[in-house]
């Protein structure tokens, strides 16, 4: 399929994969709110465990960068939604993110571009950031101890891991441990009696997203 042209409303889209159709969502920064340079690609969890774009968590971390002036952008990783082919085990997953970063470098250029991931979104945008290098990074609950992180580059730029300690699904402490023996230069910021998908605790996510991400902000347009 052709590549489309970059939206100037929100909402839907389809983006040309490395095996087919990805679904995508494109959101516009709310109209009170000056739009930056600044495009967010946000990753969704484990899709064979029910995790699409629409992910509350997911969907949270896009709003909290759109209220800054940011460009939002999700997409369904093969197989899930309407994205084409199937399941890869976070290998083909790598070339959706890379597809999905390229379509907006071309149509967005000189913009800064932010990464963010929740659980298996978040191993694939870290496993991603050596080559896509984005100029910031956020990892929600990245799932150490489920995946591969022994092979992981850490990321260069400035790096946000957001876990809570009440996860049951990602072990806390395997972060904790992998961030510490990994030597990983990330601010880790700790959210007691909170569980992996932060129920009851959605707004002091988007807090703590916000608050980190304020002081990173680019200059408006002028």
């Amino acid at each position: 399929m052709t590549s489309p042209t970059f939206p100037t409303a929100s909402g839907p889209l389809v983006l040309p994969g490395p095996v087919g159709d990805l679904e995508a969502a494109i959101d516009l920064p709310d109209d009170d709110v000056a739009a930056l340079p600044l495009v967010i690609v946000v990753c969704h969890p484990l899709p064979t465990e029910g995790g699409t774009m629409h992910n509350k968590v997911v969907t949270m971390v896009a709003r909290s960068a759109r209220e800054l002036g940011a460009t939002s952008v999700r997409f369904n990783f093969r197989g899930t939604g309407a994205s084409a082919g199937t399941f890869d085990n976070g290998v083909g997953e790598l070339d959706d993110l890379a597809a999905v970063v390229d379509w907006v470098r071309r149509e967005r250029p000189g913009h800064t571009l932010w990464l963010a991931g929740f659980s298996f979104g978040a191993y694939v945008s870290l496993r991603a950031a050596d080559a896509v290098q984005p100029d910031l990074l956020i990892s929600v609950a990245p799932p150490a101890g489920r995946w591969d992180f022994e092979s992981i580059v850490l990321p260069s730029c400035p790096w946000l891991v957001i876990q809570g300690e009440s996860d049951e699904i990602v072990d806390p402490q395997a972060v904790y441990d992998w961030l510490e023996t990994s030597g990983a230069q990330a601010e880790l910021v700790r959210m007691p009696e909170t569980s992996h998908f932060f129920h009851r605790r959605m707004i002091d996510l988007r807090g703590v997203v916000k608050h980190w991400l304020e002081p990173q902000l680019p200059r408006a347009s002028a």
